[in-house]
């Protein structure tokens, strides 16, 4: 990145030659009540509205890319995987979420977030972000796998299609089979929350390692069992809302989730000069 590209919230390399200073596995985390996920909401909702265009811009790419995953997989005859990729977008939405992450970083520090820096925030960290990116997206994967895995167990005799797997939902053994992927969905949703509650804006912000940054990240959650699960409940309410809607209320509650995560890294991890 050079000099014209950095910016004053980038956080600031060490001199040249100095020797890296020892950090601890897991940053000091805070102490959170069950009002604060409402203020993130509403600290997120203020965000989108400073960065309007930029946000919602983001949030329109993303309801596109659903909508052309969503005609791609009918296309190629694999629809029975469109339940499966919906519940499973959740797994990903941790790393689609970086951009807003840097439109309220920026705007925090009093700077004009534009398209550009938005596009390029994961240059900030690059190795650690587009790691966990492609760990999450191999995670996606596992778990669509293990969606048609079951899907073939429970109904041997059943074509893998949409109307196959509709056809099976008035039976007990596709209520079973309901009950069953949604625990092991939410399963999947659960681990992947506790590591990515703080972990991509921690990695933004204070250019940490995938380790630090997750191992934090699960520090927080454990620590505030009740307020990261009303967070996480919110999270899952406002992105069902953006996906059932056919992905159009994704345009709204992506970026929403997105810069409200932010501030809820900002109050589970605060640094030095915030306290």
């Amino acid at each position: 990145m050079s000099d014209s590209q950095i910016s004053p919230s980038d956080p600031t390399p060490p001199p040249a030659g100095a020797a890296p200073a020892s950090r601890p596995l897991v940053a000091p985390v805070a102490r959170l009540t069950m009002s604060d996920p409402w203020d993130w909401l509403r600290d997120g909702w203020g965000d989108l509205l400073a960065a309007w265009p930029i946000s919602l811009g983001l949030g329109l790419l993303f309801t596109l890319s659903g909508f052309a995953l969503t005609a791609g997989l009918v296309l190629v005859g694999w629809d029975y995987l469109i339940t499966p990729m919906i519940a499973g977008f959740l797994l990903v939405a941790p790393a689609l979420a970086l951009g807003f992450h840097d439109i309220s970083r920026r705007l925090e520090a009093g700077e004009r977030p534009t398209l550009g820096t938005t596009l390029l925030a994961w240059r900030v960290n690059p190795v650690p972000l587009i790691g966990f990116g492609v760990a999450l997206a191999v995670v996606l994967l596992m778990w669509l796998r293990v969606a048609a895995l079951f899907f073939a167990i429970s109904f041997p005799y059943v074509d893998m299609t949409w109307g196959g797997l509709l056809d099976q939902t008035a039976t007990v053994d596709g209520v079973i089979f309901l009950i069953t992927g949604t625990v092991v969905g939410g399963a999947f949703a659960a681990v992947i929350f506790a590591i990515s509650a703080v972990s991509v804006p921690m990695m933004l912000d204070r250019q940490t390692d995938v380790f630090e940054a997750l191992a934090t990240s699960v520090a927080a959650v454990l620590k505030n069992p009740a307020a990261m699960a009303l967070w996480a409940g919110l999270i899952v309410v406002f992105t069902q809302a953006g996906l059932v809607t056919l992905f159009v209320g994704l345009c709204v509650t992506l970026p929403l989730i997105g810069h409200a995560s932010w501030h809820a890294y900002r109050q589970a991890v605060p640094r030095d000069s915030d306290t």
